[in-house]
């Protein structure tokens, strides 16, 4: 039964209980809430734990507000009230519409908020987040109020710990290799568990949070609603794009819809940049999220049947002249020093044998692979064949095949950045740059390609043509999917090259 307010000590034994009993962190957190905020005969209440930038504030529990409200933007660690809660201190607003440190006082009068009392969440002596209680009338906070709040905290962020605990643990049983090893970064990925919605708008969002969990990359969904038009006071127009990726700072929205029916929400989208020009937002429409699907093997552009090679876009010779023109670079630039090569398997093997052939300076080489995402099974991505060699203050040249999405190698520099290399630098062959989500940097380039889909020199398509010397788009019996897209035209000279 939930305490209706006053009697603190059974309200403790409730949380107690509860979080005893509910295994689940989402719906532990929710009863919590509840509870803490009916004890204290609040309204409505918010429990909110750091991104791994600790730079935000993520809403895993809430009780009580509206979803408008909530959808008024991300909490900022660094606003003035949470900033003195995230340094360890409880915190009373007595008149949130008044306060100058209530970032959206007008929307606190409109929401009905009165007054807030705020808590940390303090694990291991480290700020996970903050708990927020809300009452519609002004409410002057008392030490027993505050006293019980900063318990029922430190109990919750105790049970948030466990659950850290617990999938560390797991981790390490199942052999993961882990990218996570502060309480920082493994509360982001318990976060993000957390804050998974029960039910997608489309199936494309879900596969695209699936493989978004599989390169590690911290995801929020529909995290925020954007004003496009007002009439007066009332809002006409608002858009709230699907997916925020906090560690990226950038938006993403996607359409399955025809192109024909997605010209409104292509709209929505330059309207948006119009008005906050200061928004990283992507969209993946119907062709983008299709190619996507292919670069892992199903969908339906990889599941076209293939009638062999269709054209030609980079020949044998223009690949080894650049190849000896990349190794040239890279000899004058680390002459002094004596540079790891680090290839991950299989695509890069031919390019990598070339490339070292033709470095002038003493190199060495090491090679890595790493699982691939399949729609059919879980788990993140991880190392399946590691380093040899320790890369400890060695200069790293991670020598790439493609580059598309910059997924695979945002994963792969943040791994090795881990063990501590002098430096790291990325040597790719191919740059898909249209087809970026995650920007990497990339020192040395030998082509930037349109969005085909490419084989051959190491790349293939379902295991085949890796053995062609040149580079190729491919030719499929349906007329309409014969390119992988076939939506650039590939460069003017590549019909008249001779292989």
């Amino acid at each position: 039964m939930i305490n209706k307010g006053g009697n603190y000590y059974r309200a403790l034994e409730e949380i107690t209980s509860t979080l005893n009993k509910i295994k689940n962190e989402r719906e532990g957190l929710q009863a919590v809430l509840k509870i803490i905020t009916r004890a204290l005969n609040g309204d409505a209440g918010i429990i909110m734990l750091l991104d791994s930038t600790r730079e935000h504030l993520l809403r895993v529990a809430t009780y009580g507000l509206t979803e408008w409200y909530l959808r008024k933007g991300m909490v900022s660690a660094q606003n003035a009230c949470l900033s003195e809660v995230l340094s360890g201190k409880t915190v009373v607003v007595g008149n949130a519409t008044e306060n100058p440190h209530v970032k959206h006082p007008e929307l606190a009068r409109q929401a009905g908020i009165a007054s807030i009392l705020s808590a940390p969440l303090i694990y291991q002596e480290e700020v996970l987040g903050a708990v927020r209680v809300y009452t519609r009338s002004e409410r002057e906070f008392h030490k027993k109020d505050c006293a019980f709040l900063e318990t029922a905290a430190k109990i919750s962020a105790m049970a948030l710990g466990n659950a850290i605990l617990r999938d560390t643990i797991k981790k390490e049983t199942s052999m993961e290799s882990s990218l996570e090893p502060d309480l920082t970064g493994r509360l982001s990925s318990l976060t993000s568990q957390i804050r998974k919605p029960s039910q997608f708008a489309h199936p494309s969002e879900e596969e695209f949070a699936k493989l978004l969990d599989f390169y590690r990359l911290e995801w929020i969904y529909e995290p925020r609603s954007f004003t496009l038009e007002k009439d007066g006071n009332r809002i006409v127009e608002m858009f709230t794009p699907d997916f925020y990726l906090p560690q990226l700072d950038l938006y993403v929205e996607i359409t399955t819809m025809k192109q024909s029916l997605a010209t409104e929400k292509n709209k929505k989208i330059r309207h948006l940049k119009e008005l906050h020009p200061e928004i990283n937002v992507k969209l993946l429409n119907k062709k983008d999220y299709a190619s996507l699907l292919a670069k892992y093997g199903y969908g339906p552009l990889s599941e076209a049947k293939v009638r062999g090679i269709g054209k030609v876009l980079i020949t044998v010779n223009r690949i080894q002249k650049r190849v000896m023109e990349m190794a040239r670079e890279i000899s004058i630039d680390y002459a002094d020093r004596r540079p790891m090569l680090v290839g991950v398997l299989k695509g890069v093997v031919c390019f990598a044998s070339d490339l070292m052939r033709n470095i002038s300076i003493p190199v060495t080489m090491d090679f890595m692979a790493i699982s691939y995402y399949t729609n059919d099974k879980s788990g993140p991505i991880r190392i399946t064949k590691d380093l040899e060699r320790s890369i400890k203050d060695r200069d790293i040249i991670i020598i790439e095949d493609i580059v598309d999405t910059g997924m695979t190698l945002h994963y792969l520099m943040n791994y090795l950045s881990s063990r501590q290399p002098a430096s790291i630098s990325v040597c790719t062959l191919l740059d898909k740059r249209v087809r970026r989500l995650v920007e990497v940097p990339l020192q040395y380039v030998g082509f930037e390609i349109p969005d085909y889909f490419v084989v051959g020199y190491g790349l293939d398509f379902r295991g085949e043509y890796r053995n062609l010397p040149f580079i190729a788009t491919l030719q499929h019996e349906d007329k309409e999917t014969r390119q992988l897209p076939p939506t650039v035209p590939p460069p003017p000279d590549a019909a008249l090259l001779q292989v």
